[in-house]
């Protein structure tokens, strides 16, 4: 179970919105953290706790299939993204390296900026607290979640191939 603030954002938010190509230079993930969706809230990425929620419309991560894109958000402190839908090469992604990602089509369209959710990451139940209102999000294939909870498809090979 985790808890945070909802940060919503619209329709389409593309990989280039969540980290602008500029920085695609710097190397280092913690470098994109400091800039994700900066051109659509600049304040995001300095007043996002941990745990927080982005909580978006349809189509979020649309554009290349860059991994900089989950992985900026992951590494910025992101609890989950909860979508409308989301761009099939960024959803496989955010699994690939252990960001959680639901579809809550519900949840999209009647969660408010700044409303504390919680989400059951098992049962993709999630609760609006400030709303009193309940969202189920679509399941998630029990691989996608393993690979989650080893905190990524490498991380979870690993562990596979090693044992610990």
């Amino acid at each position: 179970m985790i808890s945070g603030r909802a940060w919503v954002f619209g329709d389409h938010i593309s990989s280039d919105a969540i980290v602008p190509a500029r920085y695609l230079n710097q190397r280092n993930p913690r470098s994109w953290a400091g800039v994700v969706l900066a051109d659509l809230r600049p304040e995001f990425a300095e007043q996002l706790g941990f745990g927080d929620f982005i909580v978006a419309g349809r189509n979020f991560g649309c554009g290349s299939s860059r991994e900089q894109a989950p992985m900026a958000i992951k590494t910025a402190g992101v609890g989950a993204v909860i979508a409308h839908s989301f761009s099939r090469m960024f959803y496989r992604n955010a699994f690939n390296l252990g960001l959680p990602v639901f579809a809550c089509p519900e949840a999209a369209s009647l969660v408010h900026d700044g409303d504390r959710l919680r989400l059951d990451l098992f049962s993709g139940a999630i609760q609006d607290l400030d709303q009193e209102s309940s969202f189920q999000a679509e399941a998630v294939d029990p691989y996608l979640a393993e690979m989650v909870s080893a905190g990524g498809l490498i991380k979870k090979v690993r562990k596979q191939i090693t044992g610990h």
